[in-house]
Formats: C-alpha cells, structure tokens, sequence
C-alpha cells in the first residue's frame, strides 16, 4: 500500500488548511511582524519580533509540507459495489478473540486518527483488511500476539458535516507533524 492514498475529502481538508495557512496565517504574521517593528527600532533584542520571525519559519514549514502531501497524493474513490474493504470506506468488525465489536474508517496516512476511529489503510490492521469481504475473517500480526476479526459489514462512511475538521487540520496553525 502506497503511503499517499488519500479519499477526497482528506485531500479537500488539506487544501483548506494550505488555503487558510497561505492566506490567514501569512496575513496574521504579517501583521505580527509589522507591529514588532513600529514598536520598537532595536530589532537585535526585540523578543516579540524574534518570537514572530520564528513563528513565521514554521508556518512556512507547515505550508511546504502541505504542499508537498498534496503534491504527492493518490485521491482514491472506494467502490462500494464491489464488495471488498476499500479505503475510504467504514468496516464493522467482530473481534473473535473479545467479542467486542468495533467499526473503522479505513483511510490515507495522512488522515488517520485511530481515537476517532480512522485508521490507515498502511497500518497491521488496514492492511489486514484491504480486499477482504464481508464474512472473511482478517488476521493481523500485533506484538501482544495473533488479532482476528470478522468482516460483518462493509459501508460508505456518511458524508462529512461541512464546517467539521478532521485531525489533520485541527492542528495548531503552526505545528509541524
């Protein structure tokens, strides 16, 4: 599994996040900046414009970052006529060793939030479930030992709420992953 799958509405969170760091993000340094300047003429021990330089130096390293991911990423479409685990589409499992059963998002690298339930297709468990069917039983090497999980349904996750943010925007503006 290439590590740059991507479902369209990760790669559409990205750009949102590279549209707002480009745009808000620059702005409000900018205007950090600006006003570490007119505040005062000795630059050399100025902490605030120092502090906004360096801000500046890791949003800029946020937004190559994003550029890069998003240069480099493969959108996928999950087939939900098929009948395989697909990324972009939500697995409901039964584990056969708890009993307990779960359901998954499965999902690019770049979008995975396990706490949310959204693991990456690239993961043991992921790659454990990519082309299976419903009814198949998927077996995943993990260090405490054998996992296995039933297939009980295959489905498209429901689409996103607009305005909702996944974890891979929800990151201080400045943060470097």
């Amino acid at each position: 599994m290439h590590d740059t799958v991507i479902t369209p509405a990760g790669l559409s969170q990205l750009q949102d996040e590279l549209d707002r760091l480009r745009t808000f993000g620059r702005r409000e340094i900018a205007e950090r900046i600006g006003d570490a300047v007119a505040s005062s003429p000795n630059l050399a021990e100025n902490g605030v414009y120092h502090a906004a330089l360096d801000d500046q130096a890791l949003l800029e390293r946020r937004i190559a970052r994003l550029e890069h991911r998003i240069g480099t990423a493969i959108p996928v479409e999950p087939d939900a006529a098929n009948g395989v685990v697909d990324v972009g589409e939500r697995v409901h499992l039964h584990d056969l060793d708890t009993g307990a059963k779960v359901e998954y998002d499965l999902v690019g690298s770049f979008e995975a939030d396990p706490s949310a339930g959204r693991i990456s297709a690239a993961s043991p468990l992921g790659q454990a479930l990519l082309g299976r069917q419903q009814g198949d039983v998927a077996i995943v090497d993990a260090p405490r030992g054998e996992l296995r999980y039933e297939i009980l349904a295959i489905e498209l996750p429901p689409p996103a709420t607009s305005g909702s943010t996944a974890s891979i925007v929800a990151q201080p503006a400045f943060a470097t992953p």
